[in-house]
């Protein structure tokens, strides 16, 4: 009759757990000097060896013939309690022993001494499915039990055992088996059983195996066949995964945006016969490694499921943001929560992917913060070129007529000249300007059109250079103060001749951006700008508002406001967009 491979390979000895050395080596030590405990409390997730080891430590203290803190598993009394034969080493399950009346009945016979060996023992596994009365009951002959008794308590969930339990045992935390030592017990078991398991098929049962021995001896068991080797594409195959090619192109299909692609692998992968649950469980592995690179590039590489090569995860991580890493990982494990209660489980995952590519459909805190930090991103490195207002269509103005002889005295036609040459050329009605040769206005270019002459009292660089001076300070000036001054509800910028003045929105403000150095950078960078010396003060307060005048810029000119309105509209469409 076939036994299962992890029947078939339990461990017999504390020598043979793979991964405990900290629990089976002081374990060993006790047995040897006699120093034993009446009661243990083995905790761990599933199959990292805790009823293992307390079968093996049954054996040992019964044992005839020890071999250092080890049972022979030859005399009478170890192939007894391993048959089964012997009554005095019993296994309870407390899932199913769980009342008040059956811990009675086991400590109404405990006190009696054993029969065929030294010490009676009893087992008792997920010992936190216990009732309060039977924890109860079970407490008086914990604190004092009889010499011939000991107690072995086997939890997956600690936090349900009384701490009135837990003080009177000693307590052992089994930890998750590492992969590596996993695919080395694989491949030993392959090599035993005539099974042609390679390297990458064992590395890839080792990590699905989530650090339980049990489990990845079941995944090998399941991925036998008749002949052949056991690869990696034929674990892919057996188990129904998609693998990690395939992951990695459809997360760069969600990170492009490519909805009807992505739709597109998905009914591929599911047609082939991959499980949508462990698609999706992939999908969020992946997340979750790129979401620990981002925040943890040095010290996180240990937390890595190691399935992906370092070129793979860095392009999959440049592609997305902090926020929206966490916001697509929040997605991934809602859905797969709920498909286990789906109606239909492929059209839960397809509306997944469709969330995950389209941003905007995501109106949780989380979709609406990666949102968010796309637009901050976009507008830390100044403003986006689709925000730019475009230039009005050439030519808006009437023909050119025969000019009075003093009309050349105004420096040229106002729209033709950039803002920095409007502050300084004579304005029309100062005495003294006619007679003087217009001169030519020096071409610059921008990306945001130069607003229609308008006072110089009150000329904002922030209408068409204050955006661009403000990108050029990025990384001249330190990032606390930078973010300062990009937000505009904060600071706003005035040119006043030749001096910049800085209107903040308060004093504390004011001594992050008035600091000497931050002055300075600012003069250089709006000089540079300008072609003149500019000077930067620091202001609290709002701008003063402009006196009304009589317009200056042809009537078919487009004025500041309009200019601004445009802004607005390009930029709440943008903000829509993304």
């Amino acid at each position: 009759m076939y036994q299962a491979l992890y029947r078939k390979w339990r461990p017999r000895t504390f020598d043979d757990v793979v991964g405990q050395s900290h629990i089976t080596d002081t374990l060993k030590r006790q047995v040897a000097a006699g120093r034993l405990s009446h009661a243990y409390l083995f905790t761990g997730t599933r199959g990292t060896g805790k009823t293992t080891c307390a079968k093996i430590l049954s054996r040992a203290v019964n044992c005839e013939h020890p071999v250092d803190g080890n049972p022979c598993n030859a005399c009478p009394a170890c192939l007894g309690i391993e048959s089964g034969s012997i009554l005095d080493v019993l296994e309870l399950d407390a899932a199913s022993n769980n009342g008040v009346d059956q811990v009675r009945a086991l400590r109404d016979e405990a006190v009696y001494t054993p029969a065929a060996v030294k010490k009676r023992v009893y087992i008792v596994d997920e010992v936190h499915m216990l009732s309060t009365a039977a924890f109860n009951a079970l407490l008086k002959i914990l604190e004092e039990p009889p010499a011939h008794l000991m107690f072995i308590l086997a939890t997956t969930e600690l936090h349900k055992v009384p701490a009135t339990i837990k003080s009177r045992c000693q307590q052992f935390a089994f930890k998750r088996i590492l992969p590596g030592d996993i695919a080395l017990r694989l491949s030993y078991v392959a090599q035993q059983e005539g099974l042609a398991l390679t390297e990458a098929g064992a590395a890839l049962l080792a990590r699905l195996a989530d650090g339980g021995m049990r489990d990845a001896l079941s995944l090998l068991d399941q991925c036998a066949g008749p002949a052949g080797s056991i690869g990696e594409q034929e674990v892919l195959d057996a188990l129904g995964l998609a693998g990690n090619l395939e992951t990695a192109r459809l997360m760069e299909q969600i990170g492009a945006g490519e909805t009807a692609a992505a739709l597109e692998t998905l009914s591929r992968l599911y047609g082939a016969g991959k499980e949508v649950g462990s698609l999706l469980g992939e999908l969020s592995a992946l997340a979750r490694d790129l979401l620990i690179r981002r925040t943890a590039p040095q010290g996180g590489a240990a937390l890595l499921t190691g399935g992906y090569d370092e070129t793979t995860l860095r392009k999959l991580s440049n592609a997305f943001q902090t926020q929206r890493l966490a916001q697509m990982l929040g997605l991934l494990q809602g859905a797969i929560a709920d498909l286990s209660r789906s109606s239909n489980r492929r059209t839960d995952a397809e509306l997944c992917l469709i969330r995950l590519c389209d941003p905007t459909l995501d109106e949780s805190a989380a979709g609406l913060n990666a949102r968010l930090s796309r637009v901050e991103a976009l507008l830390a490195g100044g403003i986006p070129t689709a925000c730019a207002v475009p230039d009005p269509p050439l030519p808006r103005r009437a023909a050119p007529q025969t000019a009075p002889a003093a009309e050349p005295a105004a420096g040229g036609d106002p729209a033709d000249r950039p803002p920095w040459e409007e502050e300084r050329a004579p304005r029309p009605e100062a005495p003294g300007a006619a007679g003087r040769e217009p001169q030519a206005a020096p071409q610059t270019a921008r990306s945001v059109r130069a607003p229609t002459a308008v006072p110089a009292s009150s000329a904002p660089v922030c209408g068409d250079l204050w955006p661009g001076l403000v990108a050029a300070l990025r990384g001249k000036v330190p990032m606390g103060e930078y973010t300062f001054l990009n937000n505009p509800s904060l600071v706003q910028g005035r040119l006043d001749g030749s001096q910049l003045v800085l209107w903040v929105e308060s004093d504390f403000v004011k001594s992050m951006v008035g600091k000497p150095a931050i002055l300075e950078t600012v003069s250089n960078a709006a000089s540079a700008m300008t072609g003149g010396g500019i000077r930067c003060i620091v202001s609290v307060g709002k701008p003063p508002q402009a006196a009304p005048e009589a317009p200056v810029s042809p009537p078919a000119e487009h004025d500041r406001l309009d200019d601004l309105l445009a802004f607005e509209a390009q930029f709440d469409n943008i903000i829509i967009k993304e």
